[in-house]
């Protein structure tokens, strides 16, 4: 079975123009504009499942919302291909809204003077859903979103995590086979959050919904996306399960000793101090492999053990541990380059 989300090389690049100073420099940005381009998607390739709900990961101005834009027919490849169910997005808007949902995070859908149940009616009527099906579809929504205390008011009237609440659930409406969502948890309070993190983490197990998630919450990630699909600067970093990440990214596994009384030197294979004194001694593991039975057993007997505490990064770190990385890596090479040109010169 062909996948349901398919890019080949996707690339969108834009014109920006490139101010120029002065009033001069004004009077050439309007007869004559300098133009650069950005690459905000920049080959890009991956293919997702029926079912399967993806995190899609990245920094500010990686083109998480860019790709995102393409594959719902928004905007249109530079170069490349992107598929929906077959379909080419741009080419076959119609018919490819119907089969999808979208919610963007800082957009609002609802019509703004009117209650929840309003904008519901017009969805209804836009997507042609037959009357029973929407009240049983509506009647689970608000159920599951607890919708129902502010229902009959006006859009205008919600609070941030009661307005989002509704714009999912006038998204799911229809019954879409793809719900693409672009920070549906920005600025929402902790028991908002919890809420829809619960409701998309169940419409993906029982109906098989298939979801992209772009999100700076990274445990909207943890809690909902089993694979992750990490961009920068336009570029694919990593794509497979969150687990991998970890491997991929380098963020290691941290062990914490505790003993009875102070142990002197302790010295474990596989493992580099990071730290301690006293009774309390940390490592960092450097084998992932490695079971941590394995690594306590080369303890001397009379070591006194007393409590043992492995803490596993989670996506957080690894993906902090990343960008720390890139950012030594980045000023190593500028540093490079200032050496070389001082040498030329």
């Amino acid at each position: 079975m062909p996948p349901i989300i398919h890019a080949d090389n996707a690339k969108k690049w834009f014109a920006q123009r490139v101010p120029q100073p002065g009033i001069s420099g004004a009077l050439r940005n309007f007869l004559a504009p300098v133009t650069k381009q950005v690459k905000a998607v920049d080959g890009i390739s991956f293919a997702i499942e029926a079912g399967e709900a993806v995190g899609y990961l990245g920094p500010n101005g990686a083109g998480k919302s860019t790709m995102i834009k393409m594959l719902t027919g928004v905007l249109v490849p530079t170069s490349g291909s992107v598929e929906v169910l077959g379909r080419v997005p741009h080419a076959d808007r119609i018919a490819n809204a119907r089969d999808i949902g979208v919610v963007f995070g800082q957009r609002s859908q609802l019509w703004w003077e009117l209650p929840l149940f309003e904008s519901f009616e017009l969805h209804r009527r836009i997507y042609r859903i037959e009357q029973a099906q929407f009240e049983k579809a509506q009647a689970d929504l608000v159920d599951m979103l607890q919708i129902g205390p502010f229902f009959d008011r006006p859009v205008r009237q919600l609070s941030l995590g009661q307005r989002m609440r509704g714009e999912i659930a006038m998204t799911l409406l229809h019954q879409p086979k793809i719900l693409f969502l672009d920070e549906p948890t920005i600025g929402l309070d902790v028991v908002a959050k919890d809420v829809v993190r619960k409701l998309l983490a169940r419409i993906n197990r029982e109906r098989g919904t298939t979801i992209i998630l772009t999100t700076h919450d990274l445990r909207d990630i943890e809690e909902i996306c089993p694979r992750l699909i990490m961009v920068d600067d336009g570029k694919l970093l990593f794509d497979g399960p969150l687990a991998g990440l970890n491997a991929s990214f380098g963020a290691r596994r941290k062990l914490t000793l505790e003993f009875a009384t102070d142990p002197g030197t302790v010295q474990l294979a596989n493992a580099e101090p990071a730290g301690g004194e006293g009774i309390v001694r940390t490592f960092w593991l450097t084998d992932e492999n490695r079971s941590l039975v394995d690594i306590v057993t080369q303890l001397v007997a009379d070591a006194k053990l007393v409590d043992v505490h492995l803490h596993e990064p989670d996506i957080e770190e690894v993906i902090r541990t990343y960008y720390q990385s890139r950012e030594a890596s980045t000023t190593l090479d500028a540093a490079k380059s200032v050496l070389m040109s001082k040498r030329a010169g």
